[in-house]
């Protein structure tokens, strides 16, 4: 469904929803780009926003939006990629539940870094479950992402040298220290990023460049 058709509408809200929360919804279809699609939404329980209107969040297919009207006017808006995830908790009560985010703060594939976190308290316990759950789907994608990125950005650090068999170091693996690019092997090795194996084949290479 295209954006244009992705708007959710007062039939996606529960029938005890008013109207500010379906105009709610529709305002965060009118930010979508052009491909972006409503995945699922969560409401936040009335008893959970005393003293300022109820929070909304939106599962789309490229992020996760959370939207807070003012109660003067205005809105507040949040606004996490789900390349930049980084983890997701969902605390469930009886009747409500707590979603917890935190992910990358600078852009493009992030690797580490500084990070930001969302908290939305409260939230009905079905509509948050349905929302972890894309987030959990996202967080494990990106994950591996992730993971392969920084598996690249060591072994560029370590002189650009590949993981094949045949071929022979890069220039800059050549004119890299041996020493560090032992040491940097050793570390991609201590992080799991590549196996004993590899490893070996690595530290063979280095020694033999010498």
């Amino acid at each position: 469904m295209a954006a244009t058709d992705s708007t959710p509408t007062a039939s996606d809200a529960a029938p005890a929803e008013g109207g500010s929360i379906r105009s709610a919804l529709q305002l965060i279809g009118s930010m979508l780009v052009p491909g972006e699609t409503v995945l699922t939404h969560a409401v936040q329980r009335r008893i959970h926003a005393l003293v300022h209107r109820r929070m909304v969040v939106v599962a789309t297919s490229g992020r996760l939006i959370a939207l807070q009207r003012h109660v003067i006017g205005g809105y507040a808006l949040h606004d996490i990629r789900w390349q930049d995830l980084k983890e997701a908790h969902l605390g469930a009560g009886p009747f409500s539940a707590d979603l917890e985010l935190s992910a990358f703060a600078q852009p493009d594939l992030a690797t580490a870094g500084r990070l930001t976190t969302l908290s939305i308290r409260g939230l009905r316990k079905e509509q948050a479950q349905a929302v972890y759950r894309i987030c959990q789907a996202n967080d494990q994608a990106w994950r591996e992402k992730r993971r392969i990125r920084e598996l690249e950005e060591l072994r560029a650090k370590s002189g650009g040298f590949q993981m094949g068999t045949g071929g022979s170091p890069s220039s800059g693996a050549a004119a890299a220290d041996p020493v560090s690019k032992l040491s940097q092997a050793k570390e991609m090795l201590d992080k799991g990023l590549i196996s004993d194996a590899e490893y070996e084949s690595l530290k063979a290479r280095i020694v033999s460049s010498m």
